[in-house]
């Protein structure tokens, strides 16, 4: 996630950048402290000097995951309100340059566990503040029965090529996360989100029980 060599990081951040690797290739319960201080080159001592315990270490990486990706959203200026370029750019920062990055979410959000629950409530409440800046500055319509489910559906659309990398690859001419795939995937979300799949949709009515 840093353009950084490890060996000029400080323990900690050696530790932490070797546990996302880590997590990414293996996932979190089959991934050891004892492994991420040897992949770090340090003593399995300094996990806990620094993080406490292997979730402290967890907690450390979700952290700085978290943190690149409000990075990404905070700097990228929406175009004419449109959030699915905002969120395209910021996918063609983040998942398309780091494959580490994808590997750790894809695996912490299909794990199934307080953790992953968690990871998706974040998500979706930064989601949730977008389309309310959005809504504040006339760029999205607030008065649809469907406007509950807005965050879920447009998480779907970012997370899903990511989750989904492994299967959805072979039926594609190209990586699907080169800029230019990307690019086209954007487009496309924007068009469905304007206009609807079939150009038309159905009556307004609230979120099924």
């Amino acid at each position: 996630m840093e353009n950084v060599a490890h060996e000029d990081l400080t323990g900690r951040a050696r530790l932490r950048r070797c546990a996302l690797e880590l997590f990414a290739e293996r996932g979190f319960e089959a991934t050891s402290t004892r492994a991420v201080a040897a992949a770090a080159g340090l003593s399995p001592a300094l996990v806990t000097r620094h993080f406490g315990s292997k979730q402290g270490l967890r907690a450390a990486v979700d952290e700085e995951v978290m943190g690149r990706i409000g990075e990404a959203l905070a700097g990228v200026e929406s175009q004419s309100g449109d959030l699915m370029a905002s969120l395209g750019d910021v996918s063609a920062q983040l998942f398309g340059a780091d494959p580490v990055l994808r590997g750790y979410l894809r695996q912490v959000l299909l794990e199934d566990s307080a953790a992953s629950a968690d990871l998706f409530a974040r998500l979706l409440r930064g989601a949730q503040g977008e389309l309310e800046r959005l809504a504040a500055e006339g760029g999205a319509r607030t008065d649809s029965g469907a406007q509950p489910w807005a965050p879920f559906q447009i998480l779907c659309l970012v997370l899903g090529p990511l989750l989904l990398e492994r299967v959805m690859q072979p039926n594609l001419g190209r990586p699907m996360f080169a800029p230019l795939v990307l690019a086209q995937r954007s487009a496309a979300n924007q068009q469905l989100l304007q206009h609807g799949l079939f150009g038309g949709g159905p009556d307004e009515a609230g979120p099924a029980g």
